[in-house]
């Protein structure tokens, strides 16, 4: 990276060095190029263990559990399979009834119409079997695959709503979505292909016992091919399996950098680094187009040798089977059957090669599905929790110490109360754990020592569905879902009407911006309302914090991303709503925190000081001293808080 960072990367010189890098990328393509080095080995990492089971021809624990959603529609399955097994049978059947039309119609010592007119006919049924079993069993095996594929989806998505936030934080989105789309997929098309496989093997079987009992001898003869088809394919798998996991390994790997790019463009431009992001991606580009460029070489590969193994069989017949024919020891009917089976013996030998590479995927697909869906909720409601209609808005943390790691607590020994309607707001830098307490609030995780108490009740003796009827959150980040602005503000609370939306935004200073909109609180927002400025957007938070009516409220530096004259007008509507209610209050900057009854004051997961604005002013505390510095953010205090701590 050093090297290109050198470079100049000045607007005036960007085109020109993008026509290098085109140039030698075209170059590449020809070959006049050497090959860069592959990329760095990702051995160890998450998308190398998931890469590293394509590979498994069968896990029985995976097709079972896919077998449970399948369940549901046996009978239809049923139906697919019987239409397969009628269309392999009639398949089977043509050969032979051209077979009888030229021995005992055409060449028959007395030549028969009447024997070609039946044959003609039986002809035109078989047909006829054949197109309509073929359509049943395509259209009612797709319809059953959709319908597995909506369940299984289904199912992974509401298991998701539940997962412990642990899992969440240690989870890309992106491989999520790879799971619940194209993992999700690959068993829909392994449901598809089964069905079709059962006939190949079928037809595969009885092509083999129809040329037997037609003529064993050139039967053996078409079955001498196999060993040697058998030979190539277990010189071809190994290589073929490293081929096919290096394009997955380096799909995976452009992928990722393609997506950072993509998210991190405003700084890319901001810095001039096209070219030398475009050089990174480069190389990872090319190591995916060379890796699956390889890997299709492999797939096309055994297409050829079969058909080149199929016209070996089919000139043997001719040569063997055509001297016998000469010599009165073989029927021309019975010949020309056995070229039209030995044409299609390899055709299911070849699906069930691509059958077992399905069959790879959807294992290792079924694998990464399961494994999803067997993470546990870890925040469970006991048997007997209670759902009370209403609590006592009062919080309680006696003794906490909690960690998202084993052994690794970032709070330690919390105890503090809020009464009712008080308002006690956290201070503290960055990472000292004030987000954390109010995530046990809420119970998103469990503590590992200590107890929260929210009404007088432990929060886990009582469900999490009423913890999130009585304590609303605003959060620094507004989450805005695609929608309508009225459809969002009532997001929590569903039979509030449109006054109470318009009395609620009018309390937070949103009722007249979103009056001024084309379509006022039908105005449709974009994803996560990126058509609203951030301001507008927290605004309409707030607006949805009022309509759920909560009693206890937890603000997560909810006006740290506003101006401050919307500022200002939130801090007046929140004095209005904080009427009544408790509130825990994040905060950064000073200013926000002076008309809290209590101040905590946080550092390394510990309270270092407690009190009132005032109270701790008047002190000559560390939060004092800190005050008369004119600190704007308490992110600026790190140092200063170890130093007052140590002094």
């Amino acid at each position: 990276m050093s090297d290109h960072s050198s470079e100049g990367s000045s607007p005036g010189d960007r085109s020109s060095s993008s026509d290098r890098i085109g140039r030698r990328m075209r170059a590449r393509l020809r070959g006049s190029e050497p090959e860069p080095p592959p990329p760095l080995a990702v051995v160890g990492s998450e998308v190398s263990a998931d890469e590293q089971m394509f590979g498994r021809a069968f896990d029985g624990r995976v097709v079972r559990r896919f077998m449970a959603y399948v369940a549901p529609y046996r009978r239809q399955l049923l139906v697919a399979l019987a239409a397969v097994l009628v269309f392999t049978l009639t398949q089977m059947a043509l050969p032979l009834i051209i077979r009888a039309a030229i021995d005992d119609g055409l060449l028959a010592a007395q030549a028969s119409r009447r024997v070609l007119g039946v044959a003609g006919i039986v002809f035109g049924v078989m047909i006829a079997i054949n197109f309509a079993a073929n359509w049943l069993q395509e259209w009612i095996t797709q319809i059953v695959a959709e319908r597995v594929l909506f369940d299984l989806r289904r199912a992974m998505f509401f298991h998701l709503q539940f997962v412990a936030l642990a899992f969440m934080d240690r989870t890309e989105v992106g491989r999520l979505m790879s799971r619940l789309q194209g993992d999700v997929a690959s068993l829909q098309e392994f449901l598809e292909s089964t069905v079709f496989a059962i006939g190949d093997v079928v037809l595969l079987l009885g092509i083999i016992a129809i040329l037997i009992v037609l003529h064993w001898q050139l039967g053996l003869l078409v079955m001498a091919i196999v060993p040697v088809l058998l030979i190539v394919r277990a010189l071809w798998l190994p290589p073929a399996r490293r081929a096919f996991l290096r394009a997955r390994e380096t799909s995976s790997i452009a992928n990722g950098a393609l997506a950072e790019s993509i998210n991190g463009v405003r700084l890319i431009q901001e810095m001039g680094r096209e070219k030398v992001n475009f050089d990174l991606y480069d190389e990872k580009a090319f190591a995916n187009f060379a890796s699956h460029a390889r890997s299709s070489q492999f797939s096309a590969m055994m297409i050829p040798i079969v058909d080149t193994l199929s016209g070996i069989a089919i000139a043997a017949i001719v040569v063997v089977g055509g001297a016998s024919v000469i010599g009165a020891s073989l029927e021309l009917g019975v010949l020309i059957a056995f070229i039209f089976y030995v044409q299609r013996f390899f055709a299911p030998i070849r699906a069930v090669t691509i059958q077992y590479s399905i069959m790879q995927r959807a294992m290792a697909s079924g694998q990464r599905i399961f494994e999803v869906m067997d993470v546990p909720f870890q925040i469970e409601d006991r048997p007997n929790a209670a759902d009370p209609e209403s609590i006592e808005p009062t919080i309680r943390f006696d003794g906490v110490t909690f960690g998202y790691l084993p052994n690794e607590p970032v709070l330690h020994d919390i105890s503090f109360e809020v009464g009712t309607g008080e308002t006690v707001a956290l201070v503290g830098p960055t990472g000292s754990g004030k987000t954390s307490i109010t995530a046990l609030l809420h119970r998103f995780y469990d503590v590992d020592a200590g107890t929260v108490y929210v009404g007088g009740r432990d929060v886990r003796e009582v469900t999490q569905r009423s913890l999130g009827r009585h304590i609303g959150m605003v959060l620094q980040e507004p989450f805005l879902f695609t929608g309508t602005i009225e459809e969002n503000i009532r997001y929590a609370a569903e039979g509030v009407g449109r006054e109470e939306i318009e009395r609620a935004a009018a309390i937070v200073g949103a009722h007249d911006f979103i009056s001024r909109l084309p379509a006022g609180y039908r105005t449709v927002l974009e994803q996560r309302g990126s058509n609203l400025s951030l301001g507008q957007r927290q605004l309409i938070s707030f607006a949805r914090a009022i309509v759920a009516d909560t009693r206890i409220l937890i603000l997560d530096e909810a006006t740290a991303n506003v101006d401050s004259y919307t500022e200002l007008e939130i801090q007046r509507a929140l004095q209005r709503l904080l009427v009544g209610r408790t509130a825990l209050v994040i905060a950064h900057r000073l200013a926000t925190v002076r008309k809290a009854d209590r101040i905590l004051v946080l550092q390394e997961g510990r309270i270092v000081e407690r009190g009132s604005h005032k109270e701790l002013v008047t002190a000559d505390s560390l939060y004092a001293s800190l005050y008369s510095m004119h600190y704007a953010s308490f992110d600026d205090m790190g140092g200063e808080l170890d130093r007052g701590r140590g002094a």
